[in-house]
């Protein structure tokens, strides 16, 4: 059953799933909280259920939970690279970054050293922490918020590289409760994208979560010098900050770079939009391809906005923009 809150219909929740929520996860648990507070572009309605588990343990008995109601479920890492619509979100959004945030090294095969970041973990930590251990690899990803969940399913990467150079393998969790460890070859990676094959098992595909990736790195040359790699990562860090837009809450690119020709930045100033403002959302001055909150947008301006670039883009240059990031709300 559904019930009417603003413009869309909530699921109508039993005083004894409130109950239980509340009996399981404690003040890890809201109803009706701001997204705004969870998301790096600091806009969207409310989720209808709220949950940051804090165990792995506790994940799985909230997954099995919807699972057994019938509820939809969203998962979350830091809220970057994403948009809440200012409607909110249905049903239970789960927040992994608690129960999900450990990196450890196990040991090496033929390839090279094998690295496991769990979903929740931040993606910077695990650049720090192949920097620390002396191991290339990860140095492509410096600068890229959010989580190693977010980067793995975005197929993250800049123009040092992507995720698909570095993952060997992921876990998930199927909405049965039931893990699974798909090797390199079972993973597909498209531009800002990864999907898999489960043979008889990809009913699940869209119920499924990342649990955690394993990378194969390498030690650098000479063996082990963390200084070099530290080095290499200040000078990445430098070039990223003279390029792209600070101070104000945004998304990171907001658009894929079309396959060939110019990127999404450079169509975007062509058509005379850098700096263009709907609401309180604005087109960086400095980057394009970035659409910033300067502190009164609402989604709908950000909608708005990207909406116009889209159009214009597409009447100047015959090309059809599409979104980096991940529009998410009923």
């Amino acid at each position: 059953m559904c019930g009417k809150l603003g413009k869309i219909y909530w699921i109508m929740l039993d005083s004894n799933s409130k109950i239980w929520l509340e009996r399981q996860f404690k003040n890890s648990v809201r109803f009706d909280e701001s997204m705004s507070k969870h998301t790096s572009l600091r806009v969207g309605g409310p989720a209808q259920v709220f949950v940051a588990p804090e165990s792995p343990e506790k994940l799985l008995k909230l997954i099995k939970w919807c699972g057994q109601k019938e509820l939809p479920y969203t998962v979350f890492g830091n809220g970057t690279n994403l948009l809440v619509k200012d409607s909110g979100i249905r049903g239970v959004v789960i927040v992994l970054t608690r129960c999900l945030n450990k990196i450890t090294q196990n040991g090496t095969d033929n390839n090279g050293v094998i690295v496991t970041a769990l979903a929740g973990a931040r993606l910077q930590a695990l650049c720090a922490f192949a920097i620390e251990n002396g191991l290339e690899g990860m140095n492509f990803a410096l600068g890229i918020p959010g989580t190693v969940g977010g980067g793995i399913i975005m197929n993250a990467g800049t123009a040092h590289g992507t995720m698909e150079s570095v993952l060997d393998s992921i876990e998930i969790l199927l909405p049965t409760g039931k893990n699974k460890i798909l090797s390199k070859d079972n993973l597909c990676f498209e531009y800002r994208k990864l999907s898999w094959n489960m043979g008889k098992e990809d009913v699940y595909k869209s119920r499924s979560i990342i649990l955690s990736g394993c990378f194969c790195l390498h030690h650098s040359d000479p063996q082990a010098d963390p200084q070099k790699l530290k080095q290499e990562a200040d000078e990445i860090l430098k070039t990223r900050k003279k390029k792209q837009p600070a101070g104000l809450p945004n998304a990171g690119c907001f658009f894929k770079n079309p396959s060939s020709g110019k990127t999404a930045g450079q169509l975007i100033e062509m058509a005379g939009l850098k700096g263009k403002s709907t609401g309180g959302a604005k087109i960086s001055s400095k980057h394009a391809n970035f659409i910033l909150n300067t502190g009164s947008a609402s989604a709908s301006d950000i909608l708005t906005l990207m909406e116009l670039v889209q159009k214009k883009v597409l009447n100047m240059f015959n090309i059809e923009l599409e979104t980096e990031i991940k529009i998410v709300g009923d």
